[in-house]
């Protein structure tokens, strides 16, 4: 695409960003990111790609997971940890149901900007604008705080510098040991109410010693101590993609500096629209939310405009209907994409179709309900004989309450008890990995079902 360039976006109709007061600031602010290095690299983004590509083909699956919406007053290397911690022990457990390796990308290092589905929002008879996350605006309600301050964008840039750092030190630095990650798991399967889940934990047990007894262990395979660990956000906030957009040297093609596969949102993907004509023109995998309004003709527009090579690895769609919903809508995106002969990734977001308000008050999300929408995903593939290639979820791995349900029974009631999230629900701790073990089921039965009919 020789004729793009990065700010083409700004001829385009946009939606769901904030229009700042004060322009010289903001020019201030871009000029500043502009020439500031890039998050990440384009090498990184092109293996991120090849992946995906094997995803495509059932090759490997995606797990991608993290904050619903990162903020300053949460920052923490602690925080960026425990998330990280979790991912590992998800992806140890559904690379053994799958038999196949499993690409990890956080939604993290960049994932501070939310679209919001009313510009304003009224408490006790105050309107004030809606908070559309930390790089944005303030949470706190007030009338100085929801002003939206180009400066935020800088610090949203150092946050995501120093959680790079600490990832990519955590990944290959011997914190991601296989032994380690294991060990971490039997943690949770020890627990009186996850006994179910204990079987499984052995069988991995079981073949991590027969990889030691064959001398095929950390100490003799760099493969088993270190991850390759990606990372990613919706690209909502152009000013800012614009600004740490570059142009990679050895390819000539753009490149998203700031995170290794950014996606379109479901309420940000017309295809006149600025958000399409940004993504369009970088190299990065790109991802787009397909909610129930998707028709089949939206979908075959975008995948001919953000993928014209049909490249492998190049889209990820991310399907997200709600749970009861899914038989009714993916069916015909698939046909659609079938019809094209186009190259996708398909994967489930199961968790922003189930959202609910308790009886409590509480935003939450039931924990069955976000088993029901993947199981459903699955079924819907299964019988179309397509590659149900990945799961998406919004998880912590804090011990919060904001999803009901799960091994450990969190109630409505609980929910007030720890409930930190400054956007939606996340998925907790404990909540995210038996959900891997679950989708770790699926993957073992679909494996066999697969087997069984080559055989037959």
């Amino acid at each position: 695409m020789t004729d793009w360039q990065k700010s083409d976006w700004r001829k385009k109709p946009r939606v769901q960003m904030p229009d700042y007061t004060d322009a010289d600031a903001l020019s201030a602010v871009e000029a500043r990111l502009a020439s500031y290095p890039p998050l990440v690299f384009a090498g990184e983004a092109r293996r991120l790609k090849s992946h995906l590509g094997a995803v495509s083909r059932g090759e490997a699956f995606l797990l991608q997971g993290g904050d619903c919406a990162e903020s300053f007053a949460e920052f923490s290397a602690d925080t960026i940890r425990d998330t990280f911690k979790v991912m590992l022990q998800m992806a140890m457990v559904l690379t053994y149901g799958a038999k196949v390796p499993v690409v990890k990308v956080g939604r993290m290092a960049g994932q501070m900007a939310k679209p919001r589905s009313a510009p304003t929002e009224t408490v006790d008879g105050v309107e004030l604008p809606s908070y559309r996350g930390d790089i944005i605006n303030g949470f706190d309600f007030t009338e100085a705080s929801r002003i939206p301050s180009p400066e935020r964008m800088e610090q949203a840039y150092l946050q995501a510098a120093a959680t790079l750092n600490l990832l990519r030190a955590f990944s290959t630095g011997g914190y991601a040991d296989i032994h380690q990650v294991h060990a971490w798991t039997l943690g949770f399967t020890g627990a009186p109410e996850a006994e179910k889940y204990r079987a499984l934990a052995e069988r991995i047990s079981d073949t991590l010693d027969f990889m030691g007894a064959a001398g095929l262990d950390a100490s003799t395979l760099h493969e088993l101590q270190s991850v390759e660990f990606y990372t990613s956000h919706e690209a909502l906030l152009l000013e800012y993609e614009e600004a740490l957009c570059r142009l990679d040297s050895t390819s000539g093609k753009w490149l998203a500096g700031s995170g290794h596969m950014i996606w379109i949102g479901d309420r940000t993907r017309q295809p006149d629209g600025a958000h399409v004509e940004f993504c369009k023109g970088v190299q990065n995998p790109i991802g787009l939310k397909c909610g129930p309004s998707m028709t089949s003709g939206h979908l075959k527009s975008l995948m001919a405009s953000l993928n014209p090579e049909n490249e492998a690895g190049r889209l990820t769609l991310i399907a997200r209907f709600g749970a009861g919903s899914v038989g009714e809508h993916l069916p015909r995106l698939v046909k659609a994409v079938q019809e094209e002969g186009a190259n996708v990734v398909w994967t489930c977001d199961a968790m922003h179709g189930n959202t609910i308000k308790s009886t409590t008050g509480y935003k939450t999300r039931p924990f069955d309900s976000v088993l029901r929408e993947v199981k459903e995903f699955f079924g819907v593939h299964n019988a179309e004989g397509t590659v149900p290639g990945g799961v998406h979820f919004e998880m912590t791995g804090k011990d919060v309450t904001e999803c009901t349900g799960g091994v450990r029974a969190v109630t409505d009631e609980d929910l007030s008890s720890r409930y930190h999230t400054a956007c939606d629900p996340r998925l907790n701790a404990s909540q995210s990995l038996e959900l891997a073990f679950l989708v770790s089921e699926e993957l073992s039965a679909r494996r066999t079902t697969i087997s069984d009919a080559k055989v037959g």
